[in-house]
Protein backbone atom coordinates (compact mmCIF):
# COMPACT_ATOMS: atom_id res chain seq x y z
CA UNK A 1 0.00 0.00 0.00
CA UNK A 2 1.36 3.20 -0.98
CA UNK A 3 1.02 6.55 0.99
CA UNK A 4 0.78 9.83 -0.98
CA UNK A 5 1.23 13.14 0.64
CA UNK A 6 0.91 16.47 -1.22
CA UNK A 7 1.78 19.72 -0.67
CA UNK A 8 3.02 23.31 -2.27
CA UNK A 9 -0.62 24.63 -2.08
CA UNK A 10 -1.36 28.21 -0.82
CA UNK A 11 -2.91 31.34 -1.94
CA UNK A 12 -1.92 32.77 -5.09
CA UNK A 13 -2.58 36.21 -7.82
CA UNK A 14 -3.92 35.32 -11.67
CA UNK A 15 -0.73 34.82 -13.83
CA UNK A 16 1.40 33.51 -11.06
CA UNK A 17 3.21 29.58 -10.47
CA UNK A 18 3.42 27.09 -7.96
CA UNK A 19 4.82 23.99 -7.50
CA UNK A 20 2.85 21.21 -6.23
CA UNK A 21 4.68 18.10 -4.41
CA UNK A 22 3.49 14.57 -4.20
CA UNK A 23 6.17 12.48 -1.62
CA UNK A 24 4.99 8.51 -1.96
CA UNK A 25 5.98 6.24 0.48
CA UNK A 26 5.48 2.80 1.46
CA UNK A 27 6.10 1.14 -2.18
CA UNK A 28 8.47 2.67 -4.37
CA UNK A 29 6.54 4.89 -6.73
CA UNK A 30 8.30 3.48 -10.08
CA UNK A 31 5.70 0.95 -10.04
CA UNK A 32 2.78 3.40 -10.55
CA UNK A 33 1.65 5.40 -13.06
CA UNK A 34 0.45 8.76 -11.05
CA UNK A 35 -1.78 11.58 -11.95
CA UNK A 36 -2.86 15.20 -10.60
CA UNK A 37 -6.56 15.53 -10.40
CA UNK A 38 -8.55 18.36 -9.14
CA UNK A 39 -12.03 19.07 -7.56
CA UNK A 40 -13.28 22.94 -7.56
CA UNK A 41 -17.01 23.41 -5.06
CA UNK A 42 -19.72 22.03 -7.91
CA UNK A 43 -17.40 20.38 -10.09
CA UNK A 44 -16.98 16.78 -10.74
CA UNK A 45 -13.05 15.48 -9.93
CA UNK A 46 -10.96 15.98 -13.12
CA UNK A 47 -7.83 14.94 -14.16
CA UNK A 48 -5.81 17.66 -14.71
CA UNK A 49 -2.54 15.84 -16.05
CA UNK A 50 -0.88 12.20 -15.75
CA UNK A 51 2.07 10.47 -16.29
CA UNK A 52 3.35 7.18 -17.23
CA UNK A 53 5.55 5.06 -15.05
CA UNK A 54 8.74 6.22 -16.57
CA UNK A 55 7.72 9.45 -17.01
CA UNK A 56 8.10 9.48 -21.39
CA UNK A 57 4.38 9.88 -21.44
CA UNK A 58 2.29 12.56 -20.52
CA UNK A 59 -1.80 13.78 -20.66
CA UNK A 60 -2.78 17.00 -19.28
CA UNK A 61 -6.40 18.02 -19.69
CA UNK A 62 -7.44 20.47 -22.29
CA UNK A 63 -7.80 23.44 -19.73
CA UNK A 64 -4.61 23.43 -18.11
CA UNK A 65 -2.57 22.24 -21.87
CA UNK A 66 0.62 24.90 -22.58
CA UNK A 67 0.34 25.95 -18.69
CA UNK A 68 1.38 22.96 -16.56
CA UNK A 69 3.68 20.84 -16.53
CA UNK A 70 3.94 16.91 -15.04
CA UNK A 71 6.98 15.19 -13.70
CA UNK A 72 8.45 12.40 -12.07
CA UNK A 73 11.28 11.61 -9.90
CA UNK A 74 11.18 7.58 -9.12
CA UNK A 75 14.32 7.92 -7.36
CA UNK A 76 13.07 10.69 -4.70
CA UNK A 77 9.51 8.90 -5.11
CA UNK A 78 8.04 12.15 -5.89
CA UNK A 79 5.53 13.51 -8.65
CA UNK A 80 5.04 17.21 -9.27
CA UNK A 81 2.99 19.58 -10.75
CA UNK A 82 4.62 22.53 -12.27
CA UNK A 83 1.35 25.35 -12.67
CA UNK A 84 1.95 28.51 -14.77
CA UNK A 85 -0.14 31.79 -15.51
CA UNK A 86 -2.89 30.64 -13.07
CA UNK A 87 -6.56 31.97 -13.30
CA UNK A 88 -9.40 31.72 -10.99
CA UNK A 89 -10.73 29.05 -12.47
CA UNK A 90 -7.80 26.67 -11.40
CA UNK A 91 -9.14 27.03 -7.90
CA UNK A 92 -9.38 23.94 -6.40
CA UNK A 93 -8.42 21.14 -4.65
CA UNK A 94 -5.42 19.25 -6.06
CA UNK A 95 -4.68 15.65 -5.48
CA UNK A 96 -2.44 12.99 -6.07
CA UNK A 97 -3.39 9.94 -7.16
CA UNK A 98 -1.67 6.60 -8.35
CA UNK A 99 -2.47 3.09 -9.53
CA UNK A 100 -0.94 0.08 -10.66
CA UNK A 101 -3.47 -0.92 -13.35
CA UNK A 102 -1.52 -1.89 -16.37
CA UNK A 103 -2.43 0.95 -18.67
CA UNK A 104 0.06 3.51 -19.82
CA UNK A 105 -1.76 6.44 -18.70
CA UNK A 106 -4.87 6.83 -17.36
CA UNK A 107 -7.52 10.04 -17.86
CA UNK A 108 -10.18 9.07 -15.55
CA UNK A 109 -10.80 10.02 -11.95
CA UNK A 110 -12.08 6.59 -11.08
CA UNK A 111 -9.35 4.31 -12.55
CA UNK A 112 -6.99 5.67 -9.97
CA UNK A 113 -6.90 3.60 -6.94
CA UNK A 114 -4.52 5.66 -4.19
CA UNK A 115 -5.00 8.88 -3.04
CA UNK A 116 -3.41 11.78 -1.48
CA UNK A 117 -5.86 14.21 0.85
CA UNK A 118 -5.29 16.73 -1.59
CA UNK A 119 -4.16 20.17 -1.17
CA UNK A 120 -5.93 23.90 -1.65
CA UNK A 121 -4.57 26.52 -4.59
CA UNK A 122 -6.76 29.22 -4.78
CA UNK A 123 -5.80 31.52 -7.06
CA UNK A 124 -7.16 35.21 -6.54
CA UNK A 125 -7.69 38.25 -9.18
Amino acid sequence: QVQLVESGGGLVQAGGSLRLSCAASGRTLSGYLMGWLRQAPGNRREVVAAISRSGDKTYYGDSVKGRFTISRDNDQNTVYLEMNSLKPEDTAVYYCAGTRKPFEIVVGASQYDYWGQGTQVTVSS
